[in-house]
């Protein structure tokens, strides 16, 4: 039976019907010359750099950027490129003499016969690579998965009930990711994996980056959302959220709209995935198993030329002279929309109706000119949608119209470029109503036109002088809302307050409405989308610099595959390897940290197991070795749990209590003189345990700990930052250190660490004639990476007559200044019972050879 999590679906989604007949592309793109005379595939872990190569982008999107049409005679295919393609215009922000490379659909279907030949002619004339879906693929592809059920999710709207949308169908899911594949092989039959960058658009192709990344390791891979991302109180009802997931984050750059965007989908990544991002150098990036996903923030731009060309054109003119004409005398709003449900058009109407209700001195002078552009999905709810928008505007027009004018005019056809632009050129007050949108580039069009070019300003007789204005009524919920400061934002859901923004926006007296659009358009001019493009390529070129500087390796099956990126002198510590340098050597000290080393951190029991016990006795029995549990729990558990172990030494609070064996007293470290800053702590963390639910304090003899793992991620990350501010603030004067961990707050004593207890161990050590020939330290958090650059430090002193064998290993396959890694407590375990395994134990000796107080100890 198939996987619930379908984590199995990049084997699955590799074949079946979905798949069958899928034509390759043509071998016409030269592949990467590694050696002379032999041309071949790199894979992903190649150092092999194709230098000689020209710079080339390649562009994945669900649509190519491309109009296709049969020729009526000869019944042959014509395809011209789409001009208001936004794929197609990002070219501007690229240098001329980069290659870009488009993968994606033909906006036709193609005969199956017919698509090698088309295939060829694509790649020959415009350097796309058609995808070809089949079309039962592309239904449930397209009009399924990603309409049905991503595109309403992404828009806050929760299939609650058959009304409110389709429910998850896992047939659906699998049309995707059989897809999401096919788009990724086609990428990898034209890809030069170690100079190529990869550009992948929009939540149609959400897990492309998985099989992109599993082919080659260091591929060049950034993704841009152009819809919004959803916060996580909806995207966590997705059954497949964890996938889509793990398969943005195979990207080296994750591009959105606006930072509301990019807080949800880092909110998400905490909350389902465990993981904290941070803001570097002025770029926040996510650590994800050794590699930096960044993520970028900026709105897409419009293309200045296309519309200035647009603007130029002599029926661009003649319409607004025949606009103009019409609405004399009249204030035209101007609303341009898809017909979703989305776009607010219905609370638009309502708005104006408002509006003409209460001020009816604007009867017979306002008219709102509703453009609506082709629906493109079919759903019952857009025929509702539409037959509301309809009766509500006839409602309007009788209620306030005559027999020479209408207050709402919808025009419900195809509207050519140049008659769009006319009507944007005219209207005084162009308003954004939606309910939710990813970008909406409307108010950046209408401000441009509003603008003008002189040779549209001499076509219908306007000084090139004449001051320009515009005015914007926006929604606050679409993505170029937060770059336009100079609109009138607004609450959709609110008509009244809607009605009262577009009497503002009517009645504003003109030099405001000449500094508010001198801002935007100042604004609108300089990031266009060539800035856009070339923005986010530059960052991504950024986040792609440190690919070959790191080893990197792929684990986990299916759809949670991931790329491990580590230093190269980082390697998984060898049992063969150590036991070989064990056995060699005869005077050894042992370093383990407790928690996520020897017992998992997700255990509920605590508790050492007995196997632990055996192989730390063992260990311990051995007359060469010293072994210890450095940890941070008081003394009294790990007293209370090493009871059977009598010749381990003990260091509990992080070192500030040791105790060499069972037979020895607990010293305390010389810190100990002064912990009245305690009184200060214990009420300011009561203060934040009452105000953060799921927080607990943990009261140690030498510390005090804040606990906020079972808090909300959210809150409880927030609260913690904050009380490390307020503790550094109000202990600024005490001998007491404040740190910050994996969901903890933790103060204590000055110049306490676990480092110290390993310096001082090694060096009682030298100082008794018995230098170390091998140090093994094992940890698993921030507190022992204090013990990996303490050992280094020590190690290295004078002292010493020479240089023992250091295993600093970390638990877990993550940056570290260790050595070495172990996967997980198993690994630890296993490790430690080899080295048992090699001891020679002979009777039982104490640690007093060894025993010298802290107090007296040297340096």
């Amino acid at each position: 039976m198939a996987s619930r999590s379908y984590a199995n679906l990049l084997d699955l989604a590799g074949g079946g019907d979905f798949l069958d007949n899928i034509p390759h592309t043509p071998r016409t793109l030269p592949r990467v010359m590694t050696v002379p005379g032999i041309i071949s595939d790199l894979d992903g872990d190649s150092d092999v750099s194709s230098s000689g190569c020209r710079e080339r982008k390649i562009i994945v999107a669900n649509m190519l950027p491309l109009q296709a049409k049969r020729d009526i005679e000869t019944g042959n295919w014509c395809f011209s490129w789409d001009e208001d393609s936004i794929l197609l215009q990002l070219k501007d922000g690229f240098s001329s003499d980069t290659e870009v490379i488009y993968v994606g659909s033909l906006k036709a279907d193609i005969d199956m016969g017919e698509q090698d030949a088309v295939a060829q002619k694509l790649l020959d004339d415009f350097n796309c690579v058609p995808t070809f879906l089949p079309h039962e693929l592309q239904k449930k592809f397209y009009l399924g998965f990603c309409k049905q059920q991503l595109w309403p999710l992404f828009h806050y709207m929760l299939p609650i009930c058959s009304d409110h949308g389709d429910r998850f169908d896992r047939t659906l899911w699998q049309a995707y990711v059989s897809a999401n594949k096919i788009f990724a092989d086609k990428v990898m039959e034209v890809i030069n994996p170690d100079d190529d960058f990869v550009w992948v658009h929009d939540y149609h192709l959400m897990v492309l980056p998985t099989f992109l990344r599993k082919r080659f390791n260091r591929v060049k891979l950034g993704f841009f959302l152009h819809s919004p991302f959803p916060s996580s109180e909806i995207y966590r009802t997705l059954p497949v959220r964890d996938e889509i997931l793990k398969g943005l984050l195979n990207s080296d750059l994750i591009g959105f709209h606006t930072f509301d965007y990019a807080r949800h989908f880092l909110s998400c990544c905490s909350r389902m995935l465990g993981l904290d991002y941070e803001s570097k150098r002025g770029h926040i990036g996510l650590d994800y198993f050794g590699r930096t996903i960044f993520i970028k923030i900026l709105p897409v731009g419009i293309h200045m030329g296309r519309l200035d060309s647009v603007l130029n054109l002599p029926s661009t003119s003649s319409k607004l002279k025949e606009i103009q004409e019409e609405f004399k005398d009249k204030k035209v709003i101007l609303g341009v929309d898809d017909m979703d449900i989305f776009k607010g058009i219905n609370l638009k109407f309502l708005a104006v109706e408002q509006l003409l209700q209460q001020k009816p001195d604007l009867q017979g002078q306002v008219v709102l000119i509703q453009v609506v552009n082709p629906a493109r999905g079919s759903g019952k709810d857009v025929q509702e949608a539409k037959k509301e928008a309809y009766s509500i505007a006839q409602r309007i027009n009788d209620r306030y119209g005559s027999n020479d004018y209408q207050p709402v005019i919808i025009i419900d056809r195809h509207v050519p470029r140049f008659e769009k632009s006319a009507y944007y050129a005219v209207a005084e007050c162009c308003i954004v109503n939606a309910v939710r949108d990813g970008m909406n580039l409307v108010p950046y069009k209408y401000i441009v036109c509003r603008q003008g070019t002189p040779k549209l300003d001499e076509a219908v007789g306007r000084r090139s002088d004449c001051p320009r204005t515009s005015m914007l009524v926006v929604s606050e919920f679409i993505g170029c809302s937060p770059s336009l400061s100079g609109a009138i934002r607004v609450n959709p859901w609110d008509i009244e307050a809607v009605a009262d923004a577009l009497h503002l926006a009517l009645t504003i007296v003109e030099p405001e409405k000449e500094l508010r659009h001198e801002k935007h358009y100042r604004y609108v001019s300089s990031h266009d989308v060539a800035y856009w493009a070339r923005s986010f390529m530059q960052d991504l070129e950024r986040a792609c610099k440190d690919h070959y500087t790191k080893r990197c390796w792929g684990i986990g099956l299916g759809l949670g595959f991931r790329v491990i990126s580590l230093s190269h002198g980082f390697r998984k510590l060898s049992i063969d390897h150590i036991v070989s340098a064990y056995k060699r050597t005869t005077r050894r000290a042992i370093f383990l940290d407790y928690d996520g080393t020897i017992v998992s951190q997700t255990s509920i029991n605590k508790t050492p197991s007995p196997e632990v016990i055996s192989v730390l006795n063992a260990l311990c029995n051995d007359t060469k070795n010293i072994v210890f549990i450095v940890s941070g729990r008081a003394r009294d558990s790990l007293s209370e749990w090493f009871t059977s172990c009598k010749l381990l030494g003990l260091a509990a609070e992080h070192g500030y209590f040791l105790r060499w064996n069972s037979d020895s007293e607990w010293e305390t470290s010389h810190f100990s003189a002064d912990l009245d800053w305690k009184q200060i702590v214990v009420p300011v963390m009561q203060s934040y345990t009452e105000a953060t639910d799921g927080s607990n304090i943990e009261i140690k003899e030498s510390a005090l700990v804040w606990h906020h793992q079972d808090a909300d991620p959210d809150f409880g990350s927030c609260q913690a930052k904050e009380l490390l501010d307020h503790l550094e603030s109000v202990l600024a004067n005490e001998p007491a250190l404040v740190k910050r961990g994996q969901h903890i707050v933790e103060v204590k004593p000055q110049g306490v660490t676990k480092g110290l207890v390993a310096e001082k161990v090694l060096l009682n050590m030298v100082s008794g004639g018995n230098p170390p020939d091998f140090v093994m330290c094992i940890g698993d958090d921030r507190s022992d990476e204090d013990m990996f650059e303490s050992i280094l430090s020590t190690v290295s002193c004078p002292s010493l007559p020479a240089a023992p064998d250091i295993f600093a290993c970390t638990v877990g396959r993550k940056p570290s200044k260790a050595k070495y890694f172990l996967d997980d407590p198993s690994d630890v375990v296993r490790m430690l019972q080899g080295l048992a395994a090699s001891s020679n134990p002979t009777k039982p000796r104490h640690l007093a050879q060894f025993q010298v107080s802290f107090e007296s100890t040297v340096s």
